[in-house]
């Protein structure tokens, strides 16, 4: 599995929508500047998190996207799945060697193992731990020590 441009981006934008929108809207041309991305590609992203009722939208000269829930109920796994689809590792939908005992045996003890792992990751991270992560992280070497 790889995460598209669009899952980056698109969780990238998530998050500076999250630090953002405390108070108000935020036009979808601020997150474009701030993160340096394309505003009509962003426009596509948050379309699909709109439809997917992850986020809302006013329109108008006040307008922008708000977070419809709290970042601590948004997972990254909830973003990614609206973004990138099915986040297994392997397509099996199709497998015409469903009775193939070699498969299962793989398919059991590798790749849904790894499946399980990779949505644990994801399903345990919140856009508030990103944030609270990300303003940690804004503050190394931040603090000035004057003699």
């Amino acid at each position: 599995m790889k995460i598209s441009t669009k899952g980056r981006y698109g969780l990238r934008a998530m998050v500076d929508l999250a630090l953002k929108s405390v108070t108000d809207h935020v036009p979808l041309k601020s997150i474009a500047e701030s993160q340096n991305i394309s505003e009509g590609y962003l426009e596509h992203v948050f379309s699909a998190l709109k439809k997917a009722g992850l986020v809302k939208s006013i329109k108008g000269p006040q307008g922008g996207y708000i977070l419809v829930d709290r970042p601590s109920q948004i997972t990254v796994g909830a973003i990614l799945r609206v973004l990138e689809g099915d986040l297994s590792i392997v397509d099996d939908k199709n497998n015409p060697d469903g009775d193939n005992v070699i498969e299962n045996c793989i398919k059991l003890h590798v790749w849904e193992k790894i499946d399980e792992s990779i949505n644990s990751i994801v399903d345990g991270v919140t856009l508030e731990d990103l944030v609270s992560e990300y303003k940690r992280m804004e503050n190394i070497g931040a603090e000035m020590y004057y003699i």
